[in-house]
């Protein structure tokens, strides 16, 4: 029996969700297909447009969706991330420090963690630990253009023009993988007797039958939110912003630096994001409408361009984005699933909105049910996953808040209250105050954010663990981890004399 999968909407999540499942199902040179991928947009959506930094983890997605990275890198204006840097958050002054995408040295046979804090006289963690910050100082790439697509000598993802990025999955998953690709507005859902969906109905009056729907229509939530009416638990207790302003502008010449880092400075009543392609940089201010007007937040972000050198003061308008932070109480009900916005959003703070479609879409891939019975079961697995990550997304974003030491908005202030901390995450503060987190802190098979992730941001805000019980082990570990440590400053001044910077990379290719 052939399973119709009938993906409701476009956009990056749509178009990778596609992508992901046709190209583990499709067989181009086959006439026996047991999967069909189709796809329903409305000509009337606008695509959201944001979403631009992706983890390494797209490497990988688009290498399985065979996508070729120069092809990638050449249409979607892409450059190379390889962490994001946090300006302003632990005093509001010009301190910084870096969640970098490679893990600390020996990761996985020492916590260097430990070692570091019984330091007397220590640098900044991420330095002492890892190379990627000076990398990323300096603005240099990964990887030298020599080197085989996705490979690399630090781990990377990416910074990219969305809209380009839609146009590049159109394009592939029709021509490539065989995704049928259909315009419409969705005008009535028609349902089984079940209540599954059965099929839509389109303003062109066409009728699209599937056994799996999944959703992806943004904000709209046409199938899992206006049909099924699942309700949206709202986060804004705990992750206060609300509302985010977005621009894009050039480059102030075609030879400027790119960064190779998502810069995010701390304001007043939120944060700046600031993403470098090749040819402009989307920059946007996220805050909360509670403590801040829309009026005080455009003059941040206008101030902020006007005092970059490296950027073109032309007057743009910026675009207002309203949202509230939240996912849906259940993602997939009946035969429906919910990715991407239609599931939930959060604001944009370490990236997490596309690697949830990537994650997710390759979940349902690899578990396609082609049997309803078995659909109930792996239903009720995948919303018992997902829920754990969205908890998993919110705990850590809400971390960068509470360790902040700043005091000069009622912003702030109310992000170190009690009350707005989740449970889950005071729990994990108590162990951390006694040990750094590490391997086995966690078991989850399918976790996001590492310990390694964990002792970045920790650790980049300064603040304390007791180290003052050093272990037999630890003891033992003191030659590894000294030895470590002067390998990873050779590896930063070896890197540092090899690597091409970021634009003379994307040039060369």
């Amino acid at each position: 029996m052939k399973t119709r999968v009938v993906i409701v909407g476009g956009g990056t999540a749509g178009w990778l969700t596609a992508g992901i499942i046709a190209a583990r199902h499709y067989d181009l040179n086959s006439s026996n297909q047991y999967t069909e991928v189709t796809l329903v947009e409305s000509p009337h959506v606008k695509n959201l447009g944001v979403g631009e930094g992706t983890w390494p983890t797209m490497r990988d997605t688009l290498r399985k969706i065979g996508i070729s990275e120069r092809q990638f890198l050449s249409c979607c204006d892409a450059s190379f991330k390889q962490a994001s840097k946090f300006i302003g958050w632990t005093y509001g002054k010009e301190e910084h420090y870096y969640h970098p995408f490679t893990v600390p040295m020996g990761y996985g046979s020492v916590n260097a963690a430990q070692h570091w804090s019984a330091e007397p006289e220590k640098n900044d963690f991420e330095s002492w630990v890892c190379a990627q910050g000076t990398i990323c100082d300096k603005n240099l790439a990964p990887k030298t253009p020599n080197m085989a697509e996705y490979a690399f000598h630090l781990n990377y993802g990416y910074h990219l023009n969305a809209g380009k990025f839609v146009t590049l999955l159109h394009q592939h998953c029709v021509e490539k993988l065989g995704v049928n690709y259909i315009q419409g507005h969705v005008e009535q859902v028609v349902c089984a007797q079940n209540e599954d969906i059965a099929a839509i109905e389109l303003d062109t009056g066409l009728k699209v039958e599937g056994e799996l729907f999944i959703d992806c229509s943004g904000f709209a939530s046409i199938l899992m939110g206006k049909h099924y009416n699942i309700p949206f638990k709202s986060l804004r207790h705990i992750l206060f912003n609300d509302t985010a302003l977005a621009l894009q502008v050039e480059h102030v010449a075609s030879d400027t630096p790119i960064a190779s880092c998502t810069v995010a400075t701390a304001q007043q009543q939120g944060w700046i994001w600031d993403i470098a392609l090749q040819n402009r940089r989307g920059i946007g201010h996220v805050f909360s409408s509670e403590f801040g007007s829309v009026e005080q937040a455009e003059e941040n972000l206008c101030q902020y361009v006007k005092n970059d050198p490296l950027l073109a003061r032309l007057d743009i308008t910026p675009r207002t984005i309203k949202f509230d932070p939240g996912y849906r109480e259940t993602f997939w009900h009946q035969n429906c699933v919910a990715i991407g916005v239609s599931a939930g959003f959060v604001e944009p703070l370490e990236a997490t909105a596309l690697v949830l479609i990537e994650k997710s879409a390759e979940w349902i891939s690899q578990q396609l049910p082609r049997d309803r019975n078995a659909m109930t079961v792996l239903a009720t697995r995948f919303n018992q996953l997902t829920k754990q990550r969205w908890e998993e997304i919110v705990d850590f974003l809400k971390l960068h808040y509470l360790l902040s030491q700043r005091e000069d908005s009622e912003y702030w202030r109310a992000h170190q209250n009690p009350d707005s901390i989740p449970e889950s995450l005071k729990d994990a503060l108590t162990l951390w105050r006694s040990q750094s987190p590490w391997l086995y802190e966690s078991n989850q098979r399918f976790e996001l954010f590492s310990s390694a992730s964990k002792q970045y941001v920790l650790y980049g805000m300064e603040f304390k663990t007791d180290e003052k019980s050093v272990s037999q082990k630890r003891q033992k570990d003191s030659e590894l981890v000294k030895r470590l440590h002067n390998d990873n400053l050779r590896l930063t001044e070896k890197l540092l004399s090899a690597l091409p910077g970021n634009r003379e990379f994307l040039n060369r290719i």
